[in-house]
Protein backbone atom coordinates (compact mmCIF):
# COMPACT_ATOMS: atom_id res chain seq x y z
CA UNK A 1 0.00 0.00 0.00
CA UNK A 2 1.32 3.56 -1.12
CA UNK A 3 2.30 6.24 1.63
CA UNK A 4 -0.73 8.26 0.20
CA UNK A 5 -3.48 5.42 -0.06
CA UNK A 6 -2.18 4.90 3.71
CA UNK A 7 -2.50 8.68 4.90
CA UNK A 8 -6.18 8.77 2.74
CA UNK A 9 -7.28 5.52 4.65
CA UNK A 10 -6.03 7.23 8.39
CA UNK A 11 -8.45 10.13 7.12
CA UNK A 12 -11.19 8.74 6.56
CA UNK A 13 -10.90 6.07 9.66
CA UNK A 14 -9.86 8.26 12.43
CA UNK A 15 -13.29 8.47 14.61
CA UNK A 16 -15.45 5.79 15.49
CA UNK A 17 -15.31 2.53 17.40
CA UNK A 18 -14.24 -0.78 15.72
CA UNK A 19 -15.58 -3.50 16.98
CA UNK A 20 -13.89 -6.77 18.06
CA UNK A 21 -16.55 -8.51 16.13
CA UNK A 22 -20.01 -7.02 14.38
CA UNK A 23 -22.28 -10.22 13.73
CA UNK A 24 -25.07 -7.35 12.77
CA UNK A 25 -22.67 -6.15 9.49
CA UNK A 26 -22.66 -9.86 8.76
CA UNK A 27 -26.62 -10.20 9.34
CA UNK A 28 -27.30 -7.30 6.92
CA UNK A 29 -25.43 -8.94 3.99
CA UNK A 30 -27.71 -12.10 4.20
CA UNK A 31 -30.45 -11.84 5.92
CA UNK A 32 -32.85 -11.88 3.19
CA UNK A 33 -31.36 -15.41 3.20
CA UNK A 34 -31.77 -16.24 6.66
CA UNK A 35 -35.47 -14.94 6.65
CA UNK A 36 -36.67 -17.45 4.23
CA UNK A 37 -35.06 -20.24 5.86
CA UNK A 38 -36.28 -19.80 9.42
CA UNK A 39 -39.29 -18.99 7.58
CA UNK A 40 -39.10 -22.56 6.19
CA UNK A 41 -38.51 -23.98 9.48
CA UNK A 42 -41.68 -22.48 11.17
CA UNK A 43 -43.86 -23.28 8.39
CA UNK A 44 -43.11 -27.13 8.79
CA UNK A 45 -43.27 -27.19 12.86
CA UNK A 46 -40.55 -29.30 12.81
CA UNK A 47 -38.04 -27.83 15.24
CA UNK A 48 -35.55 -30.35 16.77
CA UNK A 49 -33.86 -33.02 14.34
CA UNK A 50 -34.84 -33.57 11.24
CA UNK A 51 -34.14 -32.63 7.54
CA UNK A 52 -32.84 -29.50 8.24
CA UNK A 53 -29.88 -31.13 10.58
CA UNK A 54 -29.52 -33.86 8.36
CA UNK A 55 -28.91 -31.82 5.57
CA UNK A 56 -26.42 -29.43 7.81
CA UNK A 57 -24.81 -32.46 8.85
CA UNK A 58 -24.21 -33.94 4.85
CA UNK A 59 -23.15 -30.51 3.86
CA UNK A 60 -20.34 -30.36 6.58
CA UNK A 61 -19.28 -33.59 6.05
CA UNK A 62 -18.63 -32.95 2.25
CA UNK A 63 -16.77 -29.78 3.53
CA UNK A 64 -14.41 -31.23 5.89
CA UNK A 65 -13.78 -34.33 3.57
CA UNK A 66 -15.63 -36.62 6.29
CA UNK A 67 -17.27 -40.02 6.07
CA UNK A 68 -20.17 -38.85 9.04
CA UNK A 69 -21.63 -35.41 10.55
CA UNK A 70 -23.42 -35.33 13.74
CA UNK A 71 -25.00 -32.50 15.29
CA UNK A 72 -25.56 -31.68 18.51
CA UNK A 73 -26.62 -28.80 21.24
CA UNK A 74 -23.22 -26.97 21.50
CA UNK A 75 -19.18 -27.06 20.96
CA UNK A 76 -18.62 -28.80 24.89
CA UNK A 77 -21.54 -31.51 24.50
CA UNK A 78 -19.58 -32.12 21.26
CA UNK A 79 -16.15 -32.50 23.61
CA UNK A 80 -18.42 -34.64 26.00
CA UNK A 81 -20.29 -37.02 23.30
CA UNK A 82 -16.85 -38.01 21.70
CA UNK A 83 -15.33 -38.93 24.85
CA UNK A 84 -18.13 -40.90 25.85
CA UNK A 85 -18.33 -42.82 22.35
CA UNK A 86 -14.73 -43.59 23.19
CA UNK A 87 -15.58 -44.96 26.76
CA UNK A 88 -13.06 -42.97 28.50
CA UNK A 89 -14.21 -42.46 32.17
CA UNK A 90 -13.06 -42.80 35.61
CA UNK A 91 -9.23 -43.72 36.09
CA UNK A 92 -8.48 -42.64 32.54
CA UNK A 93 -6.55 -39.74 31.50
CA UNK A 94 -6.71 -37.52 28.38
CA UNK A 95 -3.62 -34.87 27.34
CA UNK A 96 -4.77 -31.54 26.64
CA UNK A 97 -3.57 -28.08 26.28
CA UNK A 98 -3.73 -25.56 29.27
CA UNK A 99 -3.58 -22.82 26.77
CA UNK A 100 -7.49 -23.37 25.31
CA UNK A 101 -11.14 -22.86 26.70
CA UNK A 102 -12.26 -23.54 29.56
CA UNK A 103 -14.31 -26.41 27.55
CA UNK A 104 -11.86 -28.45 26.32
CA UNK A 105 -10.92 -29.66 29.84
CA UNK A 106 -14.15 -29.39 31.79
CA UNK A 107 -15.48 -31.86 29.17
CA UNK A 108 -12.88 -34.06 30.44
CA UNK A 109 -13.51 -33.34 34.08
CA UNK A 110 -17.28 -34.26 33.08
CA UNK A 111 -16.31 -37.90 32.06
CA UNK A 112 -15.04 -38.78 35.31
CA UNK A 113 -11.40 -38.85 33.62
CA UNK A 114 -8.37 -36.83 34.39
CA UNK A 115 -7.11 -34.16 32.27
CA UNK A 116 -3.18 -34.04 31.92
CA UNK A 117 -2.04 -31.23 30.62
CA UNK A 118 0.87 -30.58 28.23
CA UNK A 119 2.90 -27.72 27.38
CA UNK A 120 2.64 -25.83 24.12
CA UNK A 121 4.73 -24.54 20.86
CA UNK A 122 5.38 -21.01 21.58
CA UNK A 123 4.85 -20.17 17.76
CA UNK A 124 1.54 -22.00 17.24
CA UNK A 125 0.16 -22.12 20.79
CA UNK A 126 -0.47 -25.45 20.15
CA UNK A 127 0.12 -28.72 21.72
CA UNK A 128 3.86 -29.83 21.81
CA UNK A 129 4.23 -33.21 20.47
CA UNK A 130 7.12 -33.69 22.67
CA UNK A 131 5.59 -32.45 25.94
CA UNK A 132 2.79 -34.58 24.85
CA UNK A 133 4.88 -37.60 24.80
CA UNK A 134 6.08 -37.07 27.98
CA UNK A 135 2.92 -36.84 29.26
CA UNK A 136 1.81 -40.05 28.48
CA UNK A 137 1.03 -42.95 31.08
CA UNK A 138 -0.17 -46.38 31.50
CA UNK A 139 -3.67 -44.73 32.37
CA UNK A 140 -3.92 -42.31 28.71
CA UNK A 141 -6.48 -43.19 26.70
CA UNK A 142 -6.79 -40.18 24.39
CA UNK A 143 -5.21 -36.91 22.79
CA UNK A 144 -7.21 -33.53 22.70
CA UNK A 145 -5.10 -30.86 20.36
CA UNK A 146 -6.92 -27.82 19.84
CA UNK A 147 -6.49 -26.33 16.78
CA UNK A 148 -6.04 -23.24 18.25
CA UNK A 149 -7.44 -19.59 17.00
CA UNK A 150 -7.98 -21.03 13.64
CA UNK A 151 -4.56 -23.27 13.04
CA UNK A 152 -3.90 -26.70 13.19
CA UNK A 153 -2.22 -28.48 15.66
CA UNK A 154 1.39 -30.21 14.34
CA UNK A 155 -0.24 -33.52 14.28
CA UNK A 156 2.02 -35.67 12.39
CA UNK A 157 4.12 -36.84 15.58
CA UNK A 158 0.31 -37.05 17.47
CA UNK A 159 -0.54 -39.38 15.00
CA UNK A 160 2.77 -41.33 15.64
CA UNK A 161 2.00 -41.02 19.32
CA UNK A 162 -1.39 -42.14 19.06
CA UNK A 163 -0.34 -45.28 16.75
CA UNK A 164 2.84 -46.07 19.35
CA UNK A 165 0.83 -46.51 22.39
CA UNK A 166 -2.93 -47.54 21.19
CA UNK A 167 -4.84 -43.60 21.52
CA UNK A 168 -7.59 -42.04 19.97
CA UNK A 169 -7.63 -38.31 18.76
CA UNK A 170 -10.12 -36.52 19.32
CA UNK A 171 -9.68 -32.96 17.77
CA UNK A 172 -11.18 -29.69 19.41
CA UNK A 173 -11.69 -27.85 15.93
CA UNK A 174 -14.48 -25.42 17.62
CA UNK A 175 -12.37 -22.24 16.20
CA UNK A 176 -10.85 -24.05 13.27
CA UNK A 177 -13.89 -25.34 10.60
CA UNK A 178 -12.02 -24.68 7.02
CA UNK A 179 -8.29 -25.31 8.29
CA UNK A 180 -6.44 -27.22 6.85
CA UNK A 181 -3.48 -29.73 7.96
CA UNK A 182 -1.35 -30.86 4.70
CA UNK A 183 -4.30 -30.73 2.43
CA UNK A 184 -6.47 -32.68 4.83
CA UNK A 185 -9.22 -30.86 6.82
CA UNK A 186 -9.87 -29.99 10.35
CA UNK A 187 -12.01 -32.71 11.23
CA UNK A 188 -10.71 -35.57 9.39
CA UNK A 189 -7.67 -35.41 11.80
CA UNK A 190 -8.77 -37.57 14.60
CA UNK A 191 -10.49 -40.15 15.69
CA UNK A 192 -13.26 -37.50 16.41
CA UNK A 193 -13.65 -33.96 15.45
CA UNK A 194 -15.22 -31.58 17.56
CA UNK A 195 -17.15 -28.33 15.97
CA UNK A 196 -18.70 -24.71 17.89
CA UNK A 197 -21.14 -23.14 16.34
CA UNK A 198 -21.33 -20.04 18.93
CA UNK A 199 -22.51 -16.94 16.90
CA UNK A 200 -18.27 -15.28 17.25
CA UNK A 201 -17.22 -18.54 15.54
CA UNK A 202 -16.24 -18.03 12.15
CA UNK A 203 -19.74 -20.45 11.09
CA UNK A 204 -21.55 -19.33 13.53
CA UNK A 205 -25.38 -19.45 14.36
CA UNK A 206 -28.04 -17.77 16.16
CA UNK A 207 -27.25 -19.37 19.70
CA UNK A 208 -25.36 -22.23 20.98
CA UNK A 209 -24.73 -25.38 18.39
CA UNK A 210 -22.19 -28.05 17.87
CA UNK A 211 -21.36 -31.16 15.42
CA UNK A 212 -18.80 -34.24 15.57
CA UNK A 213 -17.11 -35.57 12.82
CA UNK A 214 -15.70 -39.09 11.62
CA UNK A 215 -14.71 -41.47 10.01
CA UNK A 216 -15.93 -44.36 11.85
CA UNK A 217 -19.38 -46.08 11.42
CA UNK A 218 -19.70 -47.53 14.74
CA UNK A 219 -19.02 -44.33 15.93
CA UNK A 220 -21.71 -42.49 14.10
CA UNK A 221 -24.44 -44.41 14.96
CA UNK A 222 -22.82 -44.60 18.73
CA UNK A 223 -22.85 -40.66 18.96
CA UNK A 224 -26.64 -40.47 17.31
CA UNK A 225 -27.62 -42.54 20.06
CA UNK A 226 -25.82 -40.69 22.89
CA UNK A 227 -26.93 -37.35 22.07
CA UNK A 228 -30.92 -38.70 22.24
CA UNK A 229 -30.34 -39.80 26.18
CA UNK A 230 -29.11 -43.35 24.42
CA UNK A 231 -32.10 -44.11 22.75
CA UNK A 232 -32.15 -46.66 19.66
CA UNK A 233 -36.41 -45.89 18.94
CA UNK A 234 -39.18 -46.55 20.31
CA UNK A 235 -37.86 -44.86 24.14
CA UNK A 236 -35.30 -47.84 24.44
CA UNK A 237 -32.18 -46.90 25.75
CA UNK A 238 -29.36 -49.07 25.81
CA UNK A 239 -27.41 -47.08 27.75
CA UNK A 240 -27.47 -43.63 29.37
CA UNK A 241 -26.42 -40.55 27.22
CA UNK A 242 -27.34 -36.46 26.94
CA UNK A 243 -30.44 -35.17 25.55
CA UNK A 244 -27.75 -32.72 23.36
CA UNK A 245 -29.40 -32.38 19.81
CA UNK A 246 -29.36 -30.03 17.46
CA UNK A 247 -32.50 -27.52 16.26
CA UNK A 248 -33.76 -27.20 13.22
CA UNK A 249 -33.86 -23.34 13.64
CA UNK A 250 -29.64 -23.35 14.03
CA UNK A 251 -29.25 -25.67 11.04
CA UNK A 252 -31.50 -23.60 8.73
CA UNK A 253 -29.30 -20.16 9.76
CA UNK A 254 -25.72 -22.66 9.56
CA UNK A 255 -26.60 -24.01 6.17
CA UNK A 256 -27.35 -20.27 5.05
CA UNK A 257 -23.93 -19.30 6.01
CA UNK A 258 -21.91 -22.58 5.19
CA UNK A 259 -22.75 -20.97 1.57
CA UNK A 260 -20.55 -17.83 2.27
CA UNK A 261 -17.67 -19.87 4.83
CA UNK A 262 -15.25 -19.75 1.89
CA UNK A 263 -15.57 -16.25 1.35
CA UNK A 264 -15.73 -15.06 4.77
CA UNK A 265 -12.37 -16.93 5.53
CA UNK A 266 -10.82 -15.49 2.66
CA UNK A 267 -11.52 -11.89 3.57
CA UNK A 268 -10.39 -12.85 7.39
CA UNK A 269 -7.01 -14.64 5.50
CA UNK A 270 -6.80 -11.49 3.47
CA UNK A 271 -7.64 -8.92 6.80
CA UNK A 272 -3.91 -11.21 8.29
CA UNK A 273 -1.73 -10.53 5.45
CA UNK A 274 -2.68 -6.84 5.98
CA UNK A 275 -1.86 -7.06 9.00
CA UNK A 276 1.49 -9.02 8.83
CA UNK A 277 2.42 -7.00 5.77
CA UNK A 278 1.71 -3.29 7.97
CA UNK A 279 3.52 -5.17 11.06
CA UNK A 280 6.67 -6.35 10.09
CA UNK A 281 7.24 -3.08 7.95
CA UNK A 282 7.37 -1.35 11.25
CA UNK A 283 10.79 -3.11 12.91
CA UNK A 284 8.81 -3.78 16.00
CA UNK A 285 9.79 -7.68 16.47
CA UNK A 286 11.33 -7.44 19.81
CA UNK A 287 8.04 -6.10 20.88
CA UNK A 288 5.33 -7.41 19.10
CA UNK A 289 5.13 -11.34 17.65
CA UNK A 290 2.85 -11.97 14.78
CA UNK A 291 1.08 -15.04 14.26
CA UNK A 292 2.92 -16.90 11.48
CA UNK A 293 1.20 -19.28 8.71
CA UNK A 294 2.16 -23.12 8.84
CA UNK A 295 3.70 -24.28 5.54
CA UNK A 296 1.28 -26.54 3.27
CA UNK A 297 -1.38 -25.54 6.41
CA UNK A 298 -4.61 -23.23 6.00
CA UNK A 299 -4.95 -20.43 8.82
CA UNK A 300 -8.56 -19.27 9.04
CA UNK A 301 -7.82 -17.13 11.52
CA UNK A 302 -11.26 -17.25 14.19
CA UNK A 303 -8.80 -15.36 15.87
CA UNK A 304 -5.68 -12.66 15.00
CA UNK A 305 -3.56 -12.82 18.23
CA UNK A 306 -0.60 -11.23 18.32
CA UNK A 307 2.02 -11.45 21.04
CA UNK A 308 3.00 -8.08 23.43
CA UNK A 309 6.63 -8.65 25.09
CA UNK A 310 8.08 -6.87 28.01
CA UNK A 311 5.46 -6.95 30.29
CA UNK A 312 3.45 -4.72 28.00
CA UNK A 313 0.19 -6.29 27.17
CA UNK A 314 -1.80 -4.80 29.52
CA UNK A 315 -0.60 -1.67 28.40
CA UNK A 316 -1.47 -1.74 25.03
CA UNK A 317 -4.80 -2.97 25.93
CA UNK A 318 -6.32 -0.57 27.97
CA UNK A 319 -4.70 2.24 25.55
CA UNK A 320 -6.65 0.07 22.46
CA UNK A 321 -9.75 0.46 24.42
CA UNK A 322 -9.37 3.77 25.16
CA UNK A 323 -9.57 4.21 21.73
CA UNK A 324 -12.47 2.41 21.43
CA UNK A 325 -10.89 -0.40 19.61
CA UNK A 326 -11.79 -3.62 20.23
CA UNK A 327 -9.58 -6.47 21.43
CA UNK A 328 -9.58 -9.23 23.63
CA UNK A 329 -7.38 -11.62 25.73
CA UNK A 330 -7.68 -15.26 24.82
CA UNK A 331 -6.75 -16.71 27.39
CA UNK A 332 -5.84 -14.71 30.61
CA UNK A 333 -5.38 -17.75 33.02
CA UNK A 334 -4.55 -20.66 31.79
CA UNK A 335 -6.17 -24.00 32.79
CA UNK A 336 -3.90 -25.69 35.31
CA UNK A 337 -4.63 -22.26 37.25
CA UNK A 338 -7.84 -22.29 37.49
CA UNK A 339 -9.31 -22.53 40.48
CA UNK A 340 -11.79 -25.42 40.12
CA UNK A 341 -8.89 -27.49 38.88
CA UNK A 342 -6.59 -27.01 42.09
CA UNK A 343 -7.29 -30.74 43.45
CA UNK A 344 -4.79 -31.68 39.75
CA UNK A 345 -2.06 -30.30 42.03
CA UNK A 346 -0.50 -28.29 39.47
CA UNK A 347 1.39 -24.79 40.24
CA UNK A 348 2.84 -21.96 38.60
CA UNK A 349 5.45 -22.37 37.09
CA UNK A 350 4.90 -26.12 35.74
CA UNK A 351 3.66 -24.72 32.27
CA UNK A 352 6.16 -22.01 31.04
CA UNK A 353 5.28 -21.67 27.52
CA UNK A 354 1.48 -21.34 28.15
CA UNK A 355 1.70 -19.11 30.98
CA UNK A 356 3.85 -16.90 29.20
CA UNK A 357 1.31 -16.83 26.25
CA UNK A 358 -1.38 -15.85 28.67
CA UNK A 359 0.35 -12.64 30.02
CA UNK A 360 1.20 -11.72 26.11
CA UNK A 361 -1.61 -12.84 23.96
CA UNK A 362 -3.50 -10.06 22.61
CA UNK A 363 -6.57 -10.59 19.89
CA UNK A 364 -7.16 -8.18 17.37
CA UNK A 365 -10.19 -7.37 14.99
CA UNK A 366 -10.35 -9.93 11.98
CA UNK A 367 -13.73 -10.54 10.58
CA UNK A 368 -14.52 -10.71 7.27
CA UNK A 369 -16.43 -7.17 7.18
CA UNK A 370 -13.66 -4.96 8.91
CA UNK A 371 -12.27 -3.16 5.57
CA UNK A 372 -8.75 -1.74 5.11
CA UNK A 373 -10.22 1.95 6.87
CA UNK A 374 -11.14 0.56 9.73
CA UNK A 375 -8.13 -1.81 9.86
CA UNK A 376 -5.71 0.61 9.00
CA UNK A 377 -7.21 2.54 12.70
CA UNK A 378 -6.40 -0.63 14.54
CA UNK A 379 -3.22 -1.43 12.99
CA UNK A 380 -2.02 2.44 13.70
CA UNK A 381 -3.72 2.43 17.34
CA UNK A 382 -1.12 -0.77 17.52
CA UNK A 383 1.84 0.51 16.13
CA UNK A 384 1.69 3.54 18.43
CA UNK A 385 0.58 1.99 21.62
CA UNK A 386 3.12 -0.92 21.01
CA UNK A 387 6.12 2.17 20.85
CA UNK A 388 4.83 4.11 23.89
CA UNK A 389 4.82 0.96 25.78
CA UNK A 390 8.27 0.48 24.75
CA UNK A 391 9.26 3.67 26.12
CA UNK A 392 8.11 2.47 29.36
CA UNK A 393 10.38 0.28 32.07
CA UNK A 394 7.48 -1.31 34.39
CA UNK A 395 7.76 -5.06 33.88
CA UNK A 396 4.15 -6.41 34.58
CA UNK A 397 4.47 -9.70 36.71
CA UNK A 398 2.72 -12.67 34.99
CA UNK A 399 0.24 -13.24 38.26
CA UNK A 400 -0.64 -9.21 38.04
CA UNK A 401 -1.65 -9.90 34.27
CA UNK A 402 -4.34 -12.70 35.11
CA UNK A 403 -5.63 -11.26 37.73
CA UNK A 404 -6.21 -7.94 36.22
CA UNK A 405 -7.82 -9.66 32.86
CA UNK A 406 -9.65 -12.38 34.60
Amino acid sequence: MSSEAILSIRSASRSGPVPLIDLVEQHAAIRGEVQQAVDAVFSSQKFVLGEEVTELEHEIAAYCDARHAIGCASGTDALILALMALDIGPGDEVITSPFTFFATASAIHRVGARPVFADIDPVSFNLDPEAVAAAITPRTRAILPVHLFGRCAEMEPLWRLAVRHGLAIVEDAAQAIGATYRGRHAGVLGTIACFSFFPTKNLGGAGDGGLLTTDDRDLDVRLKRLRVHGDIGRYEHIEVGLNSRLDALQAAVLRVKLRHLENWTEARRANAGRYQERFASENLEEQLVLPAEQSGCRHVYNQYSVRIRDGHRDNVLATLQSQQIGCAIYYARPLHLQPCFAFLGHRAGEFPQAEAAAGEVLSLPIYAELGEARQERVITAVIDAVKEAGRRTITIPFRDATRKAA
